[in-house]
């Protein structure tokens, strides 16, 4: 087994754009003339697609509502989302990100971004941060059926890098997961995928009792040694 491509979530591991999608998914509910909930946001949203969190959201309040409705308000949240990263002079990228995926691009492996944003969302702060150039693949909420923690994501971006590379022959055990929170970490554990916890969103201990590895900031992710564990488990 060798380590061939490491998997990035992206809301709270590529951007520290949290607090926006908490305030517009508010401002979503109180136009629904719904109270908003810090509780229900961590327990329903973080790590998952606007689609499933709002989905259960209203459910969770007895709203039963039809696609098409679903559909209308997370239009308007990918909107204001993308007037709000508009206003903003530089966007919350993580300062580690691009220093660790041109070192792994360097070492030769390939990167994937596997998320519950949309891929408008994606394309979007990747192009303006400048880190399109490396990312070889994106699996966005929107291509995908089920949100995390479904493994849905992390398979088809598995599928996706083999049919990009016909010979690097990828299995999820080849692969490492970057994750923020804990569906995250289960949807990769789903795929059967080893993953990284970083505690960006959650605290270090919680992330502790569900990944394989845990650091505080992405700069402490030893690649070399993460790749020794990997050549040494064949």
């Amino acid at each position: 087994m060798s380590l061939k491509a490491i998997l990035f979530d992206f809301n709270g591991v590529i951007i520290n754009d949290e607090p926006i999608h908490q305030e517009l998914i508010n401002e979503i509910l109180i136009q629904e003339n719904l109270r908003p909930d810090e509780l229900e946001y961590q327990q329903l949203c973080l790590g998952r697609s606007d689609r499933a969190c709002l989905s259960d959201i209203l459910s969770n309040r007895s709203r039963l509502v039809k696609e098409n409705y679903l559909d209308r308000l997370i239009q308007s949240k990918t909107q204001a989302y993308r007037q709000r990263l508009q206003q903003l002079e530089t966007l919350p990228i993580y300062p580690d990100i691009e220093d660790l995926m041109a070192k792994i691009q360097m070492q030769g492996l390939a990167i994937a971004v596997v998320t519950g944003a949309l891929k408008q969302e994606v394309e979007l702060v990747l192009d303006r941060a400048v880190l399109r150039q490396y990312v070889n693949v994106i699996v966005a909420g929107d291509e995908t059926q089920a949100s995390k923690p479904q493994p849905d994501g992390y398979l088809l971006a598995v599928e996706r890098l083999n049919r990009q590379n016909t010979t690097l022959k990828l299995q999820p055990s080849d692969c490492l997961a970057i994750e923020d929170t804990p569906a995250g970490i289960q949807a990769a554990k789903n795929a059967r995928i080893q993953v990284v916890g970083v505690a960006n969103t959650y605290p270090l201990h919680l992330l502790q009792r569900k990944a394989d590895w845990v650091v505080d900031y992405l700069n402490e992710l030893d690649l070399d040694r993460v790749k020794q564990i990997f050549a040494q488990a064949a």
